[in-house]
């Protein structure tokens, strides 16, 4: 990679533009999906206990 590639790419980092298309995205996908909070993981953690508990269920029964 020569200087000037390395200039260029420097600049892709510091493009005003690119920094706001990224900041929209990461924004947008924010907004999509929430920000992952300590009730999501409660009932993440909550669904995964009883997953666990049916299927020491059905190898009891069976």
């Amino acid at each position: 990679m020569n200087g000037n590639e390395h200039h260029q790419n420097f600049q892709a980092y510091t493009n005003p533009n690119a920094a706001k298309l990224k900041f929209d995205a990461d924004q947008q996908q924010l907004h999509s999906t929430g920000v992952l909070g300590l009730w999501r993981q409660i009932s993440n953690l909550l669904i995964l206990a009883a997953i666990i508990a049916i299927v020491v269920l059905l190898v009891r029964l069976f």
